[in-house]
């Protein structure tokens, strides 16, 4: 068996960083990363401060008002009608936000909501949505050929009604088809009666997703000019920093709420957070895919930043 080295061999630089990462970025205890380093709680508390020492990790310490000026900035500078940021990006945080905006929207007696996926409105929903009684709520999009939980939809739109007191309404389609088999499925009465409430929804809630290049065969495919630009997609709506949309192939297919649609949605809710996801919410903004937004200090930052600093 391969001895472990001991002492200060075993505090390097990039166990600092992976402590760090393990502790600060995905949340996990000391505890939690002691274990999955294989290590003991003391050296976690020795990389973490030996983390800060050598400038791994900076601790920002948010004023209390810091976080509602910053969403009052970021709101007027991108034209939002508002914008929550909250300094964690635990669920039960962001689902206080989003309670919130609902409550403020007055929206009407049986709304319609249109629900995204991926994982923050997932985390949202799992946290608990305001009671919406007598209200529907729909899919934006067909499912995913994928395993994951934060792309299964109508599993989104049955916990949402189940805990709003809304009626679920399910699309049991691919999000994408053949041209084809997508005329067939619009003739179909009940898709036809699922999709005609796209034209009707009063409340989005809505992930902005992140592209990244060869994201394997179920990702979609750009004219070779095109796939550079991608930074993320709304409801496989993807668009570029400026907020260009970008065709793919197979686009005509899809099984979802159009762009325009959205656009036309005057309560439009998007969830992200992370500084990964800082350029992609500015995209959707631009692209005007929502006109709220509910994020983290870290996005909120990045994305003050960005404005202020690059020519976009």
């Amino acid at each position: 068996m391969t001895r472990r080295p001991r002492g200060k061999k075993l505090l390097t630089r990039s166990m600092m960083h992976m402590a760090a990462r393990l502790h600060y970025l995905d949340g996990h205890s000391q505890i939690e990363v002691a274990k999955r380093m294989e290590v003991s709680t003391a050296t976690v508390s020795r990389l973490l401060g030996l983390a800060r020492e050598e400038g791994i990790v900076h601790i920002h310490v948010t004023d209390p008002g810091e976080a509602d000026s910053l969403g009052e900035d970021l709101a007027a500078t991108l034209g939002l009608k508002a914008v929550r940021v909250v300094e964690s990006d635990r669920a039960a945080a962001l689902g206080i936000h989003v309670a919130a905006l609902l409550k403020e929207a007055r929206l009407p007696r049986r709304p319609v909501m249109a629900l995204g996926w991926g994982r923050m409105v997932q985390a949202v929903i799992a946290a608990g949505l305001p009671p919406l009684p007598g209200g529907t709520i729909i899919p934006v999009i067909g499912g995913m050929e994928e395993t994951a939980t934060h792309f299964q939809i109508n599993e989104f739109v049955r916990l949402a009604a189940e805990q709003s007191g809304a009626e679920a309404r399910f699309l049991h389609a691919p999000s994408t088809v053949s041209a084809e088999l997508r005329e067939v499925l619009d003739r179909d009465p009940g898709i036809a009666a699922l999709t005609g409430l796209w034209d009707r929804a009063d409340v989005a809630l809505l992930g902005v997703g992140q592209f990244q290049a060869g994201s394997g065969a179920t990702g979609p495919r750009f004219a070779p000019g095109d796939a550079g630009r991608v930074i993320g997609d709304v409801a496989r709506h993807y668009f570029d920093a400026e907020g260009h949309e970008i065709a793919w192939q197979g686009q005509q297919g899809q099984m979802s709420i159009s762009s325009a649609q959205l656009r036309r949605i005057p309560v439009s809710i998007g969830t992200a957070t992370g500084r990964e996801k800082a350029l992609p919410i500015i995209g959707a903004v631009r692209a005007g895919l929502i006109n709220m937004l509910v994020t983290d200090i870290r996005a909120a930052v990045d994305m003050a930043e960005i404005m202020r600093t690059r020519s976009i």
